[in-house]
């Protein structure tokens, strides 16, 4: 994809996700994602029913009359990408692949962010770390980042998460909302993915495929592993091996789900790709009840 190109896709994601935001995203994403604590705003007169303990009793003093001291919430946050770009996100079955799929929910999320004044910044891995931009605010910040995720790169064939959490927890030293978005097809290293969550507000996005869940009967097929090249023809009509398929994949959803829950973070599965904003705002929903 050429250079014009790339700019193309930026305009036309950024129009279509950034409505999406606006509309859908940012009264759920204020209430969901909530600041860092509350800071000092103004002093005022004690009216009945303040809490006591807030007097500001310097100004009372010099003043004669009793104050007291107002706060708000400080709401500046900051909000971490860290994506999955190995060989095996570049499969998809259904219009688009899933790392176009993720491009699309990043700039949702990233459009959404920008729209509360937040920073946001980008992680994009493999078997190594592939790139980072440190956090930041404003529109051109959050276009560079979808321009990133659309450029092809020469990236690891597999996922190694070690490395991504590991990035993180030594460089983002501000609490943030970190999303790890991935297909989570390579086990988690839970140790370190328990002290990310100690530090931060961790969420796990699991993106698939609809073949990747349940296989179709369509006879037989030639297939290519994106990750280790291994080539095979497969019989999709033998139900015992679509039903293990099927057994497999449920199992690493699973074990993901499991790894991220007893590390104290949260976890969304997302295989209903198209409507994928569904699956966000009902996430979005089940975390402002609690």
């Amino acid at each position: 994809m050429d250079t014009q190109e790339i700019l193309k896709k930026v305009r036309k994601l950024e129009i279509k996700t950034k409505g999406l935001s606006k509309h859908l995203f940012s009264g759920a994403y204020h209430s969901v994602f909530k600041g860092r604590g509350m800071s000092f705003s103004e002093v005022r007169e004690y009216a009945l029913g303040d809490d006591v303990r807030h007097i500001d009793w310097n100004v009372t003093a010099r003043s004669g009359q009793t104050h007291i001291k107002v706060y708000e919430e400080e709401r500046e946050l900051t909000l971490m990408l860290a994506i999955d770009i190995s060989s095996s996100m570049r499969f998809g079955s259904i219009i688009q692949r899933k790392i176009d799929w993720i491009t699309e929910i990043a700039a949702v999320l990233s459009f959404s962010a920008t729209q509360n004044h937040d920073k946001v910044g980008l992680l994009l891995f493999s078997d190594k770390i592939d790139l980072f931009i440190p956090p930041k605010k404003g529109k051109q910040h959050i276009l560079r980042i979808i321009r990133e995720l659309l450029v092809d790169r020469q990236v690891g064939k597999t996922t190694n998460f070690q490395a991504p959490l590991s990035y993180l927890n030594s460089v983002i030293t501000k609490r943030s909302i970190c999303f790890v978005i991935s297909d989570f097809y390579d086990p988690l290293p839970e140790t370190t993915l328990k002290i990310l969550c100690k530090k931060h507000d961790v969420i796990g996005i699991q993106i698939l495929d609809p073949l990747e869940k349940e296989m179709k009967d369509c006879g037989l097929l030639s297939v290519v592993d994106l990750e280790n090249g291994h080539e095979a023809i497969i019989d999709t009509s033998d139900i015992n091996y679509r039903t293990k398929l099927k057994d497999s994949t449920l199992n690493k959803m699973a074990s993901s789900k499991q790894s991220f829950l007893k590390s104290n973070a949260e976890f969304l599965n997302i295989d209903d790709l198209p409507n994928y904003i569904k699956s966000l705002l009902r996430f979005f929903k089940m975390r402002q009840k609690r």
